[in-house]
């Protein structure tokens, strides 16, 4: 005898669309199920931004309620963006190849090969994920920087030495804003010079280019600081370090320099060890404390920026405190207080480098040379005076002021 059925209950059903842009998708059902109790309802969900839709469907029976979830605005999501990441991808792993073999600065040759093939950015194939490796991989890069931090380095390094350093960095920022207008350039790329000069050289500028108003020139400055500072921190790698001698400092002192003045890190590691360890290794902490600069100098940036820019349309202002810059300083500050395994700390620094390295590739496949051109010789007289008056400063301040330690 065949048992009695239950007749199934036709429930009536709501459905509510979440989505920035209207957007409804099919449900497979044959994904995914879940089972949770006794209500009958179905919710759509639409995420603007991958696409994915998520269907929940409940019986008024006590059997089970079952959740559809459809993963395929992922799968077309990471299809889209895919080819113009691996493009940044394989240029950052050329010109680290290329670097490693010839001594050539890796972010200058990411760079150029990037502006070389700049078509790339015009495919349609490629632009999402060359946009894409722009942004996101340079905040990811950025963050991560926090791990070269460690505080205990203040102590090593000496009070006197991480006044003039601090100090150094709002006065190069605030002689950049102050002779601007004499070049024709208004704060927009006197900030963004000079906090590169100031601070890290490229790293510096890619994370102050994230905060800075976007205009149709931004991507174009930011492309020429990092080649102008680039150029002017390997040319300081060469002569810096006979200037030291011909001031006559000692090697801490020499270190001491040399950390303070250069912009990127790699050509200040380079030029102390190239007098000696110890002047080397002075260096790399003087550099290091520049670095952790980068989190206060972006801070009260965006605290200037949010107090002068005008709301969006649905009312927000630019963050106090940038989500990266949040994280750089977390990790600066896990880094501090906790022993973390050697093994992870070179893994994450090399991490940041690699995604730096990405970034400042697809920013170059973003730029068209002759953009460039036009940011003009005014330009870089500008980045030529700020590094000048840094290196002016700190010599002055090493050979007048009672700062070297004994």
């Amino acid at each position: 005898m065949m048992p009695n059925k239950q007749p199934q209950r036709q429930c009536s059903r709501k459905r509510y669309d979440v989505s920035a842009r209207s957007l409804t998708q099919h449900i497979r059902r044959d994904d995914i199920a879940m089972c949770f109790p006794t209500h009958y309802i179905l919710l759509t969900e639409t995420l603007a931004n991958a696409n994915l839709t998520i269907c929940i469907q409940a019986n008024h029976s006590y059997n089970s309620k079952v959740a559809y979830m459809n993963f395929s605005g992922w799968n077309a999501r990471i299809q889209t963006l895919l080819p113009g990441v691996l493009v940044a991808v394989m240029i950052a792993l050329a010109s680290k190849f290329i670097s490693e073999h010839y001594g050539a600065p890796s972010m200058l040759l990411a760079l150029l090969f990037g502006i070389s093939l700049n078509f790339l950015s015009r495919d349609a194939r490629c632009g999402p994920g060359i946009a894409l490796s722009a942004r996101a991989l340079l905040l990811m890069g950025v963050a991560l920087l926090g791990l070269r931090i460690n505080f205990d380095m203040v102590g090593a390094i000496g009070w006197p030495i991480v006044a003039m350093v601090v100090l150094m960095v709002p006065a190069t920022i605030g002689f950049g804003l102050a002779t601007s207008r004499l070049y024709g350039f208004r704060y927009r790329f006197a900030f963004l010079s000079a906090g590169a000069v100031a601070i890290c050289g490229a790293s510096a500028a890619l994370a102050i280019a994230a905060i800075l108003p976007k205009d149709d020139k931004s991507d174009d400055r930011l492309v020429f600081t990092v080649v102008g500072v680039t150029i002017l921190s390997t040319i300081a790698m060469i002569v810096y370090p006979i200037l030291s001698q011909a001031l006559g400092f000692d090697d801490v002192t020499a270190g001491i320099y040399l950390g303070a003045t250069i912009h990127d890190v790699a050509q200040v590691v380079g030029a102390g060890f190239s007098i000696s360890e110890e002047a080397g290794e002075t260096a790399t902490l003087v550099k290091l404390l520049r670095v952790a600069m980068l989190a206060p100098v972006v801070i009260m940036a965006s605290v200037f920026l949010r107090s002068v820019s005008t709301p969006d349309p649905s009312g927000t202002r630019p963050p106090i405190v940038p989500g990266f810059v949040l994280a750089f300083i977390l990790l600066a500050t896990l880094n501090s207080a906790a022993t973390l395994p050697a093994t992870l700390l070179a893994i994450a620094v090399d991490g940041s480098g690699w995604l730096l390295l990405t970034a400042i590739a697809a920013v170059g496949l973003k730029t068209r040379p002759a953009e460039i051109l036009k940011v003009g010789k005014p330009a870089a007289a500008l980045l030529v005076a700020e590094t000048l008056f840094l290196a002016a400063m700190v010599a002055l301040a090493l050979t007048q002021l009672p700062i070297i330690p004994t």
